[in-house]
């Protein structure tokens, strides 16, 4: 795709007017991408969650094809982040479920490790994938912990940080130091980080308590330092507001860098590879700070942020219902930004072997998605797009994914497959053929 360094369009101001003063519906019914995850090491793969499933390249973003939720099995709790080993293995926390796919998204599994529980968080060890790491939090009635895999994710072992009535709501492994593991927390009574310096086999335990706010809530580690392992960044929310929290002595005290907060909701952040820049993504904006000062919005995306960084690189969400791009990459901090694609550029569902779930229910739902986000209808000439003749799936596929699971409650998106408010959509798709015309 040819580079377009671009800074928004008329689309915001009108579907701000449609929208009127509520928050902007992403990451809940409009067609969108919520999250980005490239495959440890190579950097040609893609594989974006979105809202209504999820999206992957193979091939540098020159292609992008639909994986539909129902192949992954995940109902109603749809995955917020994901880790791609570099063997090829997809596995996603759904606030539910822990899934997983080792065939290139095309069967999904989910771990029987976790059947009684909801996995909440997972993470990688920064330089050993094969070394990963889930926090639990079902209800306060149950033991929740935290574990670890030293196979990619095939065993799993409790760890010593267990507890009775206690919700571990994410884990992070610290760059600078993969020994150092820090998890977030809560009961009824207090919000807690929890830090262990051996690899989680003991812990320390740091209530944490906001006396500057009133009545917080929703305590979460979100990014370390990839320098010093003693840093460590999360946020808390009070009133309306996000507050985004940074740490230089493993999560004693916390300061918090933006200011009065954010009056919007936390998507996700990330951070440089020396530690001087963050980033704070949420439904509307984007932020950056930089060389410890506060956190600033800047221009683009508008609407629909995401954030991840890789190498020099960084990469985001947008929305395409406000400027012209779903995804694109930055390598000036996001300052400016390259699209990498928008979701009318979508090829059909993901072309998978025969008799996996993605070839068996995804081509039959292409159709709806494509007319509301103005995709090919039939790209590959007929209507089930697939691998012809594939044979079956590699001998490590594992077992489709039962495509009826039972929907959940407590996960903040919206059912998979819900496509709303579907009366704005022609509207924007007439107004975007006409200011870009494509073949």
């Amino acid at each position: 795709m040819p580079e377009r360094r671009i800074s928004g369009g008329w689309k915001a101001a009108v579907v701000a007017g449609l929208l009127g003063p509520a928050v902007a519906w992403a990451h809940a019914g409009l067609p969108e991408t919520s999250n980005v995850t490239l495959r440890r090491g190579h950097p040609e793969d893609f594989f974006v969650g979105a809202t209504f499933g999820a999206v992957i390249s193979r091939d540098s973003g020159r292609t992008w094809r639909w994986v539909c939720p129902d192949a992954m099995g995940y109902g109603g709790w749809r995955p917020e982040s994901f880790v791609w080993r570099g063997t090829g293995e997809l596995l996603a926390a759904t606030g539910n479920a822990l899934l997983s796919s080792k065939d290139g998204a095309c069967s999904w599994t989910s771990h029987p490790a976790f059947k009684d529980t909801w996995v909440t968080g997972l993470a990688a060890h920064p330089t050993d994938d094969a070394v990963l790491y889930v926090a639990t939090g079902r209800s306060t009635s149950v033991t929740n912990g935290v574990f670890r895999s030293d196979d990619g994710g095939g065993t799993w072992r409790a760890l010593a940080l267990q507890r009775a009535g206690v919700l571990f709501s994410a884990v992070r492994v610290s760059t600078a130091d993969p020994r150092t593991l820090y998890v977030s927390a809560s009961d009824t009574a207090r919000m807690y980080l929890f830090r262990s310096g051996d690899a989680g086999e003991t812990w320390e335990e740091l209530p944490q308590a906001f006396p500057d706010l009133v009545r917080p809530f929703d305590f979460v580690v979100t990014a370390t330092d990839p320098v010093d392992p003693l840093g460590v960044w999360a946020r808390v929310s009070a009133q309306g507001y996000t507050h985004v929290l940074h740490s230089t002595d493993g999560g004693r005290t916390f300061s918090a860098r933006t200011g009065a907060g954010i009056d919007d909701v936390f998507v996700n952040m990330d951070v440089s590879a020396d530690g001087g820049t963050a980033w704070v993504s949420t439904y509307n904006s984007f932020f950056r700070s930089q060389a410890g000062g506060a956190f600033s919005k800047l221009e683009l995306p508008t609407g629909n942020a995401c954030v991840t960084r890789v190498g020099d690189v960084l990469y985001g969400c947008g929305s395409p219902w406000l400027h012209d791009w779903s995804l694109a990459r930055s390598t000036d901090d996001g300052t400016t930004w390259e699209p990498l694609f928008s979701l009318e550029q979508i090829q059909g569902s993901h072309q998978c072997p025969a008799g996996t779930p993605v070839r068996e229910l995804c081509p039959s739902r292409w159709p709806q998605l494509a007319e509301t986000i103005g995709a090919p209808l039939y790209p590959d000439g007929v209507p089930d797009a697939g691998v012809p003749d594939a044979g079956a799936p590699p001998s490590d596929a594992g077992t489709p994914a039962d495509p009826k699971p039972k929907p959940s409650s407590g996960c903040a998106a919206a059912p998979a497959g819900t496509l709303v408010p579907l009366f704005l959509l022609p509207l924007w798709r007439r107004g975007r053929r006409r200011e870009d015309p494509r073949p």
